[in-house]
Order: structure tokens, then sequence, then C-alpha cells
């Protein structure tokens, strides 16, 4: 891939995932409603350890729950883009659904620090081929997908809360 190419494609990649867990910075946005603290990270800033622990949505999961598979998620895409081999079976991933206020406030860290890792780990990566932009579209994709199911337990409990008007 040339200097060029690579510098572009990164760029997406970093423009994304911070879309992704950030929201957007300016006035183009691709899949969240934009503006800073529209990603991953704003929204699940506003909630209490209660909220994130109450089970909602198909499957019972929690919003806790889909925060620290999103980590470990996150953990393996890094560790795949610097050329490790890692487990495609994310079940381990949907350990936690319940959190008292210490540990969610460590688990929305821990989520910030993947995210940073990840998003360095893009600018660094040297050897780009077919499987580190499958590896980092995923990741993207995934995030995105993760932070629609968190804003659909969300609406849901608020639904519950205004006493289903």
């Amino acid at each position: 891939m040339s200097e060029l190419h690579r510098a572009t494609i990164v760029g997406v990649l970093v423009r994304l995932l911070r879309e992704a867990f950030a929201g957007s910075p300016g006035p183009w946005m691709y899949f969240t409603e934009g503006g800073p603290g529209s990603g991953l990270l704003g929204t699940i800033d506003r909630l209490s350890a209660g909220e994130a622990s109450r089970m909602s949505g198909p499957g019972g999961s929690t919003i806790a729950g889909h925060v620290h598979h999103v980590c470990s998620s996150l953990t393996l895409s890094v560790r795949e883009l610097r050329g490790e081999t890692t487990s495609h079976d994310r079940s381990q991933s949907w350990t936690v659904s319940v959190v008292d206020e210490a540990e969610w406030t460590a688990l929305r860290a821990r989520l910030r620090r993947e995210y940073e890792t990840a998003t360095t780990a893009l600018q660094t990566l040297t050897a780009w081929n077919e499987e580190a932009l499958t590896t980092a579209f995923g990741a993207i994709a995934h995030t995105a997908y993760h932070l629609g199911a968190i804003r659909q337990r969300l609406a849901i409990m608020a639904t519950a809360s205004d006493g289903g008007a």
C-alpha cells in the first residue's frame, strides 16, 4: 500500500472509530446523530451502575454486559492487528451483567483505554493487508452495532419509566 493510500485509509478508520466511541467532531457524521458525546462513551457516561445493570431488551442483557463485551472484543481486535492469533469465540466476554458504582466506573475507564489503544494500533500499524483491514472495519462495525443495541435498551428503559406512554 502506498504511503498516500495508507495515510488515507488510516485516517478514515480512525475517524470512524472516533465517531463510534466519542461521536463525530464536525459537521459530517456517518452513523451517529453527530456531535461530541454521541458515541458509545458519551452515551454510557450518563448512566448510573443501576441503570447499566438493568436487564432489558432481547435476551435480558444489560448495558454493562454490552460494554464489557465491547471491551473484550476490542482487546482481541487490537491483538489481531498486532499479528497475534486470537480466538473468535467471544462467549466469555458476556460474563459481566451487574456492576456496582466502582465496577461501573472501572468498566467505563477500561472502555476508554481500549478505545485509545485501538486508535494507537491503527495509527502505528505498518503492515496493512486484507486481514488487518477486515479486523479494523469489523471492530468499528461491531462497536456501532452495540451502540445501537445500548440505545435501544435506553429507549426501552425510558418507555418503562414513563409508564409506557
